[in-house]
């Protein structure tokens, strides 16, 4: 890829050569974005320049200015926090944030382009040195432990039923990796929506190999040096999570197979008799009427507003299924007005393109264009009207069963020819449909992140004083900004539930922090073991939901038998517990990117048995998760990354303390979950409850393990909406047996308490208290300090 023209201006960088050409730009401080074409001659006709491209996943089109100097044959560019040095006869380059460290060397950037049938063909790939202790983290959904090293994955977002731990690729394409060596951390973004693939030094031990079907590489790179900088980072490109209502966090029941309204009740009712909290059910495809998009079987469902009704004296929110394909049959609205607008997406001959999903004939709209977008979205007033508070995108990978008609006349080559333009990837539409100008295997990554665009800005116009909530199955990198995704049909197995930790850490470090894992498995008979583990595993899930398929038996709390309804009940409870801090935790989340669990290696990315703990993690910065996720198992293995970790399972009595840097044998019988409170961290809390009211807590407990930098925050709102809200900064220090806390308080929300309580771990005893109402001694390792809702400082002395 030689590249020996160059033309520099303030913010671009534009370099070809005789076949390549290359533009480098730098759109946020500590990053720099390099526009590979290593065959633009032969890809376009546009050679030397660069054809103008749309974005689907980054968010800004800031350009910071460049600095850049030749010397011989090497361009050294630099920039905001990064530098560049560019070898011009290969294309090679060295990535080196501010102190001047290489954080990545690619090796090679090469291509190749040629006419073909029925569309062009690209082929553009791009090698990276793998120094052999750098660890690779990130790339979205994908199956494995933390560290990706030595696998292999394809980007091509797939309708995969089972799935298994090896399986790839699944229903989601984020093409961004972390790099982590001796505790520095840079990112990889592939900016590509065509099908593509990683080789992560699988192949070659020394390379990691990314190769996308298009014809360029967009590539951005991401400086740390911290995990936390190039989430922060990457999240910045690409877009900030909304903070979702509060009711979204709370229980979820559902199942293929809630065959009508009354069925709908009857579930309700068995949750509130037995006093389970729970706040939202969702609707899957047995509501629909011959499976035709936004109509009801009336027969089953007869009046869905007075469901909605009915529901919401329960406290409970419903949310219907939504798939993206239009039953093509005369009369059907949707279709008639898609098929007159030109909106379906037609195969490589220019007819609807026609396939088979549930509805039969089906026909999809072509979500990557702006004006169906916006139509679609339109089509959800008549559900938002009738009360339906969020909505449920599934099979947009996009699922196709079978092709009902040709995409494509036979010509003299014969049957060959038509299985070239009906050629497909898994069970979806041919590489060769057209949406719009673009080819599928061009823009089949993001049909779904279109889809789900389509539906959250739809909300935003018609209900605009509510916060939407979608779920998706499918999507891209950028799919946060919209809405948040579970991780498919997974299985009743333990193994499934033991992966669902590392692939929940994956897509968080990828930027989709709102996630989770269907409890206890889409498919199969879970035993009452497994399905009490995995609801205590869920209780720390950002979704948590349980959700079944039929044929397969019910798996309700109550179905395993009163000892385990028990179990379950108390896990619940302590999911409403852990209310405030998840909230403020998707708050943060939507300020800085940073997702609800982390791996251990946040605490201290230097250390490798942080990064081999992919079956425990960090429940933000303060709490330590180590589930139990193996049949008959009473006691784990756990890590504990660096600073001292307070025993408190269960979020109730506290245990011993341990230091950090080591291993722990943890007691986890049944009705237990294993886990620690840092020294320095503080958890709020408040009180169970049915069901979620407002996020502006009447009763609030704040869990301290005492020690020096304490640093948490809460924040508070109506729990919806976009109005009045407060944000509550708890700091403090611990230094000879002295904890000095001090709270701040911004914005304009009234507390709706009186009073807060602190309960205070780690203190041998009490010589002094400064600030609280009154003052009591350490009972059982606790301190417990009632406090007015308008405290300011406290002061302990021990």
């Amino acid at each position: 890829m030689r590249l020996d023209q160059t033309s520099i201006e303030p913010t671009r960088l534009h370099l070809w050569g005789p076949h390549a050409a290359l533009e480098i730009r730098c759109p946020l401080p500590g990053v720099l974005r390099l526009r590979h074409i290593p065959s633009s001659l032969t890809a376009g006709f546009t050679h030397p320049r660069l054809a103008p491209k749309q974005p689907f996943a980054v968010v800004t089109d800031e350009a910071l200015p460049l600095q850049a100097r030749r010397e011989g044959g090497t361009l050294h560019v630099t920039a905001e926090g990064v530098s560049l040095e560019l070898t011009l006869e290969t294309g090679a380059w060295n990535f080196r944030n501010a102190e001047g460290r290489t954080l990545a060397r690619c090796e090679s950037v090469s291509g190749e382009s040629a006419p073909n049938m029925p569309f062009n063909h690209y082929r553009s790939r791009l090698s990276l040195h793998a120094p052999e202790d750098e660890a690779y983290l990130g790339f979205g959904e994908k199956v494995g432990p933390l560290d990706k090293r030595g696998m292999r994955f394809v980007f091509w977002n797939t309708d995969i039923q089972p799935h298994h731990p090896d399986t790839d690729p699944l229903y989601i394409s984020i093409p961004f990796s972390m790099g982590l060596r001796e505790g520095v951390a840079w990112g990889f973004f592939l900016d590509e929506t065509w099908r593509s693939e990683v080789d992560v030094a699988y192949g070659d031990p020394e390379r990691v190999k990314w190769e996308t079907w298009g014809p360029e590489l967009d590539v951005y790179l991401l400086s740390g040096p911290h995990p936390a900088d190039v989430v922060g980072r990457y999240v910045t490109l690409t877009g900030k999570p909304p903070l979702p209502p509060l009711w979204s966090l709370g229980a979820q029941q559902s199942r293929w197979g809630y065959e009508s309204a009354d069925e709908i009740r009857s579930v309700v009712q068995a949750y509130r008799s037995r006093g389970l909290p729970l706040d939202v059910v969702y609707l899957d495809i047995d509501y629909q009427d011959a499976y035709k998009l936004w109509e009801w079987d009336r027969a089953r469902y007869p009046d869905p507003a007075a469901l909605a009704r009915d529901m919401a004296k329960e406290g409970v929110r419903l949310v219907p299924i939504i798939n993206p394909s239009l039953k093509a049959v005369p009369g059907y609205r949707p279709y008639e007005e898609a098929k007159e607008r030109n909106y379906l997406v037609r195969a490589d001959s220019g007819d609807v393109l026609v396939g088979e999903v549930w509805a039969k004939p089906a026909t999809f709209p072509d979500f990557t264009r702006e004006e169906v977008q916006r139509w679609w979205g339109d089509w959800h007033s008549d559900f938002l009207k009738q009360g339906m508070a969020g909505i449920w995108n599934d099979m947009n990978e996009p699922a196709c069963f079978s092709l009902l008609e040709a995409s494509g006349s036979v010509s003299a080559t014969g049957a060959r020819m038509n299985e070239e333009v009906q050629r497909t990837e898994g069970k979806t539409l041919p590489f060769a449909a057209r949406h719009g100008t673009r080819r599928h295997v061009e823009v089949h990554n993001i049909f779904g992140m279109g889809m789900v665009k389509a539906g959250y800005e739809g909300f935003r116009r018609l209900v605009p004083e509510r916060r939407p909530f979608l779920l998706t199955r499918a999507g891209f990198a950028g799919i946060q900004r919209y809405a948040s995704v579970w991780t498919g049909d997974n299985s009743s197995h333990w193994e499934h539930m033991e992966l669902s930790i590392p692939m929940l850490l994956g897509l968080g470090l990828s930027g989709v922090g709102f996630t989770g894992s269907d409890i206890p498995g889409f498919i199969g008979r879970p035993t009452p073991e497994m399905f009490a583990r995995w609801t205590q595993l869920g209780v720390f899930y950002p979704l948590m939901r349980n959700h079944g398929a039929k044929p397969m038996p019910f798996q309700e709390p109550w179905r395993f038998g009163e000892r385990y309804l028990t179990l379950a009940k108390a896990a619940l409870e302590r999911r409403y517990r852990l209310l405030p801090t998840l909230y403020s935790l998707m708050h943060e989340a939507s300020q800085n990117g940073l997702p609800i669990l982390r791996p251990l290696l946040m605490q201290d990315p230097s250390d490798p048995r942080a990064l081999r703990a992919y079956d425990q993690f960090l429940f933000g910065g303060d709490m330590l998760v180590a589930p139990i996720t193996k049949p008959g198992q009473t006691k784990r293995l756990a890590y504990l990354p660096k600073g001292e970790w307070l025993e408190w399972s269960n979020l109730d009595t506290p245990g011993a303390i341990h230091a950090g840097g080591q291993y722990v044998i943890a007691d986890g019988p049944l009705d237990t979950v294993p886990l620690w409170l840092r020294a320095g961290g503080a958890v709020a809390l408040t009180r169970p409850a049915p069901h979620t009211t407002t996020a502006n807590w009447e009763h609030l407990e704040w869990h301290i393990h005492a020690g020096d930098g304490v640093n948490a925050t809460l924040y508070e709102d109506a729990g919806d909406g976009y109005g009045e809200s407060r944000t509550t900064t708890l700091k403090g220090s611990f230094d000879r047996g002295r904890l000095v806390l001090e709270r701040r308080v911004q914005g304009t929300l009234a507390p709706a308490r009186q009073t807060e309580t602190l309960r205070i771990y780690g203190l041998k005893g009490v010589r002094s208290i400064t600030g609280a109402l009154e003052l009591r001694g350490v009972v059982n390792g606790v301190l417990e300090v009632p406090m007015s809702a308008n405290w300011d400082r406290l002061v302990v002395t021990s």
